[in-house]
């Protein structure tokens, strides 16, 4: 079991230009006062993005190197969903931005910069 079937995360969207992930909060997403812990919004985060990122590779892959994330609202239950779109996509280095949801309510903000690792090198 990887990590994303073991937090129950969904993948609704990937291409190039967007990437949507989905959560129904439970229990396991939680800190013990009850709220969306805020490591559950970076692996959120940083997989929407590093989904994103390799659907611009052919010969590699890339992965995260940094992660800043403002969490913004509180969450105790519902379906929250992650939008990650890239804001540059270079040779070595892409950077994306992401925004987490409960339904019209903006809860975190993210920006992930990947390395991209060749397959040869």
């Amino acid at each position: 079991m990887n990590l994303l079937e073991h937090l129950a995360i969904h993948t609704e969207q990937v291409t190039k230009e967007k990437v949507i992930l989905s959560l129904e909060v439970a229990a396991i997403h939680k800190q013990p006062f009850g709220y969306l812990h805020g490591g559950v919004s970076g692996v959120l985060i940083e997989t929407a993005c590093s989904l994103g990122a390799n659907q611009h590779l052919t010969d590699g892959f890339a992965v995260g190197v940094d992660l800043q994330i403002s969490h913004l609202n509180t969450v105790q239950s519902g379906k929250i969903q992650v939008i990650a779109s890239p804001e540059k996509v270079g040779g070595r280095l892409q950077f994306w931005h992401a925004e987490i949801y409960l339904a019209e309510t903006l809860i975190a903000t993210g920006k992930c910069t990947l390395m991209v690792n060749k397959k040869n090198e």
